[in-house]
């Protein structure tokens, strides 16, 4: 059993329109843009970054938004829900601001005893809130007050038509089985108090998702650094995963494979981080440009729709 993996890095979606995205997680969640670059396999298409103040693994989602892209159909092989963590006592706030904002599919529940406030992003995707006790230092602003605002992430569902195998590379990653309450098992990474839940949804009857607007691309888990991560790929090789060479994605490092029930992984390093190119002042202001398509900078620059 690995060691290595601390819990979530960051989640990766498909949006349809920047502009609407990019308003929607900084005005209505209050999140923090961290970064505003490019696709690095398509670089007339965003890739944005939201979090806390500086990025910190496991408060990141991030979005690459395709102009017009047709909405993704929900089913199994997918993570189907993202959950940020929020403040106990603070879902009245939300609902409240939902409804100021027009958040669509609003509604509330509790899963293993944490309230939860469920919400759709502009392309349907599908969000929670969970209440949980949360230390971790938010970024606050947009009328989003520290006493409600997101602390990062709680946990990620995974829908799949058997959960058998997902379960088994789970608790091969160092995850444990805490917990099953209907069709839902919770798995956590013992030790780590934060972004350290993954919720496996067993759906048999479900049809297979279809990726689109609205869907995750993909979700990552932190490592230390480059040498944990080396570890953690070659016990995936081992196993007999194909996992992909060590990529340089300019604020990290990551591998990815794709795992039995289709969801793809990825495998991300805390380190370099998002201040590698920009001060923490002034994260996420300026367009940054992986250096193979700084040549692109004046064509992009007038391609890319403006975010505000």
């Amino acid at each position: 059993m690995l060691k290595q993996v601390k819990g979530l890095h960051h989640v990766t979606s498909l949006a349809s329109s920047a502009r609407e995205n990019n308003a929607f997680f900084t005005n209505v969640l209050g999140l923090r843009r961290v970064k505003k670059t490019v696709n690095f396999d398509a670089p007339d298409v965003y890739h944005l970054y939201y979090g806390d103040a500086t990025g910190t693994p496991g408060t990141v989602m991030t979005y690459f938004p395709f102009p017009n892209a047709a909405p993704g159909r929900p089913g199994v092989g997918e993570v189907g829900r993202t959950s940020f963590s929020i403040p106990t006592g603070s879902s009245q706030a939300w609902l409240d601001r939902f409804k100021t904002f027009e958040v669509k599919g609003v509604s509330t529940d509790e899963r293993f005893g944490q309230k939860r406030v469920l919400f759709e992003g502009p392309d349907g995707d599908l969000f929670a809130l969970v209440e949980s006790d949360d230390d971790r230092t938010p970024w606050t602003g947009n009328g989003v007050s520290e006493a409600m605002a997101i602390r990062g992430f709680h946990s990620a569902d995974m829908r799949l038509r058997d959960t058998t195998a997902s379960s088994e590379l789970l608790r091969f990653m160092g995850y444990e089985h805490l917990d099953t309450q209907g069709d839902v098992s919770r798995y956590i990474v013992p030790g780590a108090d934060t972004a350290n839940v993954i919720d496996l949804e067993a759906m048999p009857d479900a049809p297979y998702a279809a990726q689109g607007a609205g869907s995750v691309h993909h979700i990552a888990f932190a490592v230390e650094n480059r040498a944990r991560q080396l570890e953690v790929r070659e016990a995936l090789l081992d196993t007999g995963y194909q996992v992909t060479p060590v990529i340089d994605r300019d604020y990290f490092y990551a591998i990815y494979f794709r795992t039995p029930g289709g969801v793809l992984f990825e495998v991300a390093t805390n380190e370099p981080g998002f201040d590698r190119d920009e001060d923490t002042a002034n994260l996420g202001e300026a367009l940054k440009l992986p250096s193979q398509h700084e040549h692109l900078r004046a064509r992009l620059e007038g391609l890319l729709e403006p975010l505000s």
